[in-house]
């Protein structure tokens, strides 16, 4: 790829200043030296600019739509990670790219009870528990947890209490905590050694390789971005092909345990991606599902329920139904 080839290939990102600083500072120095890569370079900042005004001089959708579509596939991972935290680099990314179209709007409904303001609150609340095993000190201040709680309540909890935190701040603040909370992330060893990532531990009521930590987190930084996506009127991208498939392949292992080895076995098949039995290994085949993987991680992530995700279905329409109802009780988002 040639110098030309690989700055044209980061523009949509440096519109929306989602570049890392090292990139951030080459992109200049070749704009002034090609025309055409300035002139793409300004169209591309006057939509950010006019993203960022007043609702009246809003982009066309078409055009906002098309230039957060190439923010977010730019430069999916633009950190120096491997492969397990990969997901996750590119999910901040997306976040970074989307947000410059919150201003203004930062109380709009997203989910739950939550404005975006709250919602990028609660992702700093989110990755706060990997944060904490890997020796990065909490941007909030915590309570003492009481003893016996659930990890769900106490997630439950800590959500709450930095939201309330947060909002006695401005966004900017938050969105900077926040940013700078998953940069720790990134650059800790264990996201850029895989063999520091192996040793498993306890987070969020499941037993994991950090590495698979990593993949959670890039999970839910994605849904929490569709959902402020879907809030502002805007589509966002699912995460490029590879780290879709990390996501599908995570959440069927831990769909399989909860299942357990006495279920009905089923045969899941998710499109584009592998196929597994579920359930039982002692017994035939009792029923076939298949699903798009892009649906399944919303019905895993609470953002379908069985009846409405598609999927097609055959044999025992309980040992199936048992399986859709099981993926959706996954949901802690």
């Amino acid at each position: 790829m040639t110098d030309h080839d690989a700055v044209r290939d980061l523009l949509a990102a440096w519109a929306f200043g989602a570049l890392p600083p090292a990139e951030e500072q080459a992109v200049p120095a070749h704009l002034a030296e090609c025309e055409t890569c300035a002139a793409e370079a300004a169209r591309l900042r006057e939509t950010v600019r006019l993203l960022d005004g007043p609702a009246v001089n809003a982009a066309p959708p078409s055009a906002t739509s098309e230039v957060l579509s190439a923010a977010l596939n730019a430069r999916p991972a633009a950190p120096r990670v491997a492969a397990h935290a990969a997901p996750y680099a590119a999910a901040v990314a997306g976040v970074k790219a989307l947000l410059p179209q919150a201003e203004g709007r930062w109380g709009t409904p997203v989910v739950h009870d939550w404005d975006v303001h709250a919602t990028v609150a609660h992702l700093l609340a989110a990755d706060e528990p990997l944060a904490g095993r890997l020796g990065i000190a909490a941007r909030v201040p915590a309570t003492p947890e009481p003893e016996g709680v659930s990890w769900g309540d106490a997630w439950d909890r800590r959500t709450a209490e930095v939201i309330a935190h947060e909002h006695a701040r401005t966004p900017a603040e938050t969105v900077a905590d926040w940013a700078a909370q998953a940069a720790a992330l990134l650059a800790a060893p264990e996201a850029r050694v895989p063999e520091l990532a192996a040793r498993a531990t306890m987070l969020m009521g499941v037993r994991l390789p950090i590495a698979d930590h990593y993949v959670v987190r890039a999970f839910e930084t994605w849904i929490h971005t569709d959902d402020i996506g879907r809030a502002l009127g805007l589509a966002v991208p699912p995460p490029p092909a590879g780290h879709l498939g990390q996501l599908v392949r995570l959440a069927v292992r831990v769909l399989g345990l909860a299942l357990g080895p006495a279920a009905p076995p089923v045969l899941f098949a998710v499109d584009g991606h592998e196929q597994w039995v579920l359930g039982s290994e002692d017994e035939p085949v009792h029923g076939e599902l298949a699903l798009d993987p892009v649906e399944f991680c919303l019905l895993v992530g609470g953002r379908r329920t069985p009846d409405e995700v598609p999927h097609r279905a055959a044999g025992d329409e309980g040992a199936v139904r048992n399986v859709l109802e099981r993926a959706a009780s996954l949901s802690w988002l």
